[in-house]
């Protein structure tokens, strides 16, 4: 301890910090609940409902390090690079221009429009409301986010540590880790996914430590927590308890409407509608600072997206409600 005081004192007096870097997630409310963002050396895992958005908050949060000036690896085992790079037009349409901005749907016409012989992505989006904007915006900051297509049957921990050090390589930033998701990750012979996931979860903790890097990692859940009405917690996680054990962070994604306590809609009906158009992002554990926080966010997946200005949930939340349709 005395040399890492030292050691302290010596960057302290070079005008250096002497704490580890915090990756903003460009979410301000949750980057204040986190002290920052989330930091070198930890490991968050994202869950949730399956079709709710974990890999739309994470291609999110990736850009919008990438777009501070940061670099981040995201490596996909669910989709292709060019579905990535679909969904990243259409946010930055959406964060340029609103809800006027280009929808996703209109971004894939035009990449796949195969009457038109040639063109830049600009021209090609250029009559699309903030189409050619948002290329040219994502163009900013492209070399410093780099996608990895991803195989379950190949890439192992130790090709996710290549990526990694290809990243720093090329940026020369220590990036932001992405992993979508975390039991596609390969673990050659291990067939019980719980021993796979330990695995997995215990090598994605080392790997933030030894270099130096924030790993955020998306995780399945459960049959149990998939059933309707069902709020999905951290003990919903699909593997084994390593997953509670070694993560710093756990973030949780719940549609609003499936969670919220059934007297809410029973004595207003009316708010139904306004709740399937939130999701309530919950901190179910954070070693860094405050969880058990609940806080709600506008859909806005016809973009590829979340609006970034998050508020806390005011109604109260049921993990089980009885009410249904």
């Amino acid at each position: 301890m005395s040399q890492v005081m030292r050691d302290a004192d010596a960057l302290l007096a070079a005008g250096r910090r002497a704490t580890a870097w915090a990756w903003p997630t460009g979410f301000p409310l949750l980057d204040t609940y986190l002290g920052g963002g989330i930091r070198a050396g930890e490991l968050c895992l994202l869950g949730g409902p399956q079709g709710l958005g974990k890999t739309t908050f994470a291609l999110q949060l990736a850009r919008n390090v990438a777009r501070s000036g940061g670099a981040c690896a995201f490596l996909s085992y669910e989709h292709d690079a060019t579905t990535l790079l679909e969904r990243l037009v259409a946010l930055e349409a959406g964060e340029l221009f609103g809800v006027d901005g280009v929808p996703l749907r209109r971004v894939r016409e035009a990449l796949g429009d195969v009457s038109v012989s040639s063109g830049s992505l600009e021209d090609r989006l250029g009559l699309t409301p903030g189409g050619a904007e948002a290329v040219t915006e994502l163009r900013t900051y492209a070399e410093r986010l780099l996608l990895h297509r991803s195989l379950g049957s190949m890439t192992d921990l130790d090709a996710v540590r290549e990526v990694v050090r290809t990243t720093l390589e090329r940026t020369e930033r220590r990036p932001l880790v992405v992993v979508d998701y975390l039991q596609k990750v390969y673990v050659p012979k291990m067939p019980v996914e719980d021993e796979r996931a330990t695995v997995v979860v215990e090598g994605l903790k080392d790997l933030a430590l030894d270099l130096e890097v924030p790993v955020l990692a998306i995780v399945a859940a459960d049959k149990e927590g998939l059933g309707p009405g069902r709020r999905v917690r951290l003990h919903h996680l699909r593997g084994s308890s390593a997953l509670a054990y070694e993560a710093d962070i756990v973030l949780m994604l719940n549609d609003k409407y499936e969670i919220v306590a059934k007297h809410h809609l029973i004595y207003d009906p009316s708010n139904a509608d306004r709740y399937r158009q939130h999701v309530v992002l919950s901190v179910e554990k954070n070693r860094s600072g405050l969880d058990r926080i609940d806080l709600q966010l506008r859909k806005r997946f016809e973009q590829a997206r979340y609006e970034t200005e998050m508020v806390p949930v005011d109604e109260q939340l049921l993990d089980d409600r009885v009410f249904k349709e």
